[in-house]
C-alpha cells in the first residue's frame, strides 16, 4: 500500500502546486494620463471629432474612429479593452451603467492623482505638478521591501516628474522617466537609447512608444515582479487641444497593452500568474472646450475608470451597478492580489470589494483584525 499512498500524495501535491501557480505572483500597474471615461466607454465624441478647432482632418479621423453606435466606436478606438479585457477581466467606471470610479483628492491633477494611486492616501497638502519628493510610502516601495519582491520592482514613465512622486532617492528601485537612457550595454538597449537621442524636441513627457519599448526591454532582460508603466501623451495632446491626436495616442496605448499582455501570456515566467491594473490619474472636462482642462474647478475631472485583468479576476467584463470605487483603493488592491497587506495608515484605502475577490477579501479581513 505504501507505493500507492506515496503516488496519491504526489498527485495531490502536484495539483495543489498547479492551483497555487494560477494565483497572481506579479503585479503591473499601467496608467494613461488624463484619458476620459467617456472615450473609453463611448468611443470618439461626435461633438469633438467633427470640430475643425480640435481636429485637423475630420474626414480621416471619422474614418478611423467614428461609427454609428458607442459599442462599435469604442471597439475601433480600444480593441484590446473591448475584445479581450471585456471577455476575460473587469472594467469599471461607465457612469451610464451606475459604475463609478472617482479620485478622492481635492485637486484632480496629476501629482495628487498618482500620489493617491501609489500610496492609498488622498493627500490634503496642496501640491502642484512640481518636482517635490513625496513623503508617503508607495505600494512599490513597500513591495520592494518584502523578501519576495526585493530587487524585482521597477517603474518606467513618460512624465519626468514621476521620480519625485515615487521618491526615487528613498525607494531603492529604478525609476526610468522622461528621456532617461537605459545604458544596458546590449543591442536592444542601445537601439532604444539611440532613438531617444534622435528626438529633437524633448519636453517633460517622453513619447509613450519609447517609454513602452524601454519597459519591455527591461521586462525581457530582468523579469520584474512589480512594475509601473506610466504613459502620458493622451494628456499632453488633450491640453494642446488636438482631439485627433488624443484619440490616436489612446489607440496606441491600447496596442501597447495588447502587445504587453501577449508577451506576458506567452512567457513561462509570467503566464497565468500576472495581473494588470489599468487606470488613469484624473478625468477631464465634459462639454465643448472644457475637455482640454482638468482640476478641482472643472466638472468631470474627478471621474475616472479602472480595468483589471489577471488569474484571480472573474471574467465579468463591463461592470454595472457597482459600489463606489475610489482611486485610493488601488494600492491596497494591488498588494492583496500578490498576497501582501498594504495599509500604511488609518486613512489609507482598503482593497476594492469586487466580484472575484471574495476569498482574498476574507483573508484581508482576518489579517487586519
Amino acid at each position: 500500500m505504501k507505493p500507492a499512498l506515496l503516488f496519491i500524495c504526489f498527485v495531490l501535491c502536484i495539483k495543489s502546486f498547479s492551483q497555487d501557480q494560477k494565483k497572481s505572483r506579479n503585479i503591473f500597474i499601467i496608467t494613461t494620463d488624463g484619458f476620459r471615461w467617456e472615450e473609453l466607454f463611448q468611443g470618439a465624441d461626435k461633438e469633438l471629432v467633427c470640430n475643425n478647432k480640435f481636429v485637423k482632418d475630420t474626414g480621416l479621423t471619422k474614418d478611423l474612429f467614428w461609427d454609428t453606435t458607442a459599442d462599435l466606436r469604442r471597439k475601433k478606438l480600444m480593441p484590446f479593452f473591448w475584445n479581450v479585457i471585456a471577455k476575460r477581466g473587469q472594467i469599471y467606471g461607465n457612469r451610464q451603467l451606475a459604475s463609478k470610479v472617482n479620485v478622492k483628492n481635492l485637486y484632480k491633477i496629476s501629482y495628487p492623482g498618482y500620489g493617491e494611486i501609489f500610496t492609498g492616501l488622498a493627500d490634503l497638502k496642496p501640491i502642484l505638478n512640481w518636482p517635490v519628493l513625496k513623503r508617503n510610502t508607495s505600494i512599490f516601495e513597500y513591495l520592494n521591501a518584502q523578501p519576495s519582491f526585493e530587487g524585482k520592482v521597477v517603474a518606467f514613465t513618460s512624465w519626468s516628474i514621476m521620480p519625485f512622486i515615487l521618491n526615487e532617492p528613498r525607494c531603492r528601485f529604478s525609476v526610468n522617466s522622461g528621456y532617461e537612457m537605459l545604458n544596458y550595454q546590449n543591442e536592444g538597449g542601445d537601439v532604444i537609447d539611440s532613438l531617444q537621442k534622435m528626438v529633437y524636441r524633448k519636453g517633460k513627457t517622453r513619447q509613450d512608444q519609447l517609454t513602452y519599448l524601454s519597459a519591455k526591454e527591461y521586462i525581457e532582460q530582468f523579469r520584474p515582479k512589480a512594475l509601473f508603466l506610466g504613459l502620458g501623451e493622451t494628456d499632453e495632446y488633450a491640453h494642446d487641444g488636438h482631439y485627433d491626436m488624443y484619440l490616436q495616442k489612446a489607440a496606441a496605448v491600447d496596442k501597447m497593452i495588447a502587445d504587453l499582455w501577449y508577451y506576458l501570456q506567452t512567457d513561462p515566467f509570467y503566464k497565468d500568474n500576472t495581473t494588470l491594473i489599468i487606470t488613469t490619474d484624473h478625468g477631464r472636462g465634459k462639454k465643448g472646450a472644457a475637455w482640454r482642462r482638468h482640476g478641482f474647478w472643472v466638472r468631470g475631472s474627478g471621474e475616472v475608470w479602472l480595468a483589471i485583468l489577471g488569474p484571480e479576476i472573474l471574467p465579468f467584463g463591463e461592470m454595472t451597478a457597482t459600489p463606489q470605487i475610489w482611486q485610493k483603493q488601488i494600492a491596497a488592491t494591488a498588494a492583496l492580489l500578490v498576497g501582501e497587506h498594504f495599509k500604511p495608515s488609518f486613512h489609507s484605502g482598503s482593497p476594492i470589494s469586487i466580484p472575484g475577490f471574495g476569498e482574498l477579501q476574507s483573508k484581508y479581513a482576518v489579517n487586519t483584525k
